[in-house]
C-alpha cells in the first residue's frame, strides 16, 4: 500500500512516497524513512506525529493513501506568542 510521509520546515517541506504491507503501523513507517535525510536527523521517537492532521501514536495502523505528518516542536505556546503580538495587551 502506498503512504506518504512528510516534514515541514519553516522554508522548505520534505516529502517521501513509501510503500508498506497492508496492516503496516506508524511505527512501521517512521523507521522505513528513519535512514532517509532529513528525516535520519531527526528524533523520530519523540516527535509528534498525526495522519491527515489527527494525532496518533505509533500503533496506529495506516490505510493506503495516508499522509503521515511529522510535527516540529513548538518553540513558544500559541497563546503567549499572540499575547507578545498584541504587546500585552489583555481582552
Amino acid at each position: 500500500m502506498h503512504v506518504e510521509v512528510v516534514y515541514a520546515e519553516p522554508d522548505q517541506q520534505h516529502r517521501v512516497h513509501l510503500e508498506l504491507e497492508k496492516g503496516a503501523t506508524v511505527a512501521l513507517a517512521l523507521a522505513a524513512v528513519s535512514r532517509i535525510a532529513p528525516f535520519s536527523s531527526l528524533d523520530l521517537a519523540q516527535a509528534g506525529v498525526g495522519v491527515f492532521g489527527r494525532l496518533v501514536t505509533g500503533s496506529e495502523v495506516l490505510q493506503p493513501d495516508d499522509r503521515l505528518e511529522i510535527y516540529r516542536p513548538l518553540l513558544m505556546d500559541p497563546k503567549e506568542a499572540r499575547r507578545l503580538r498584541a504587546g500585552g495587551q489583555d481582552g
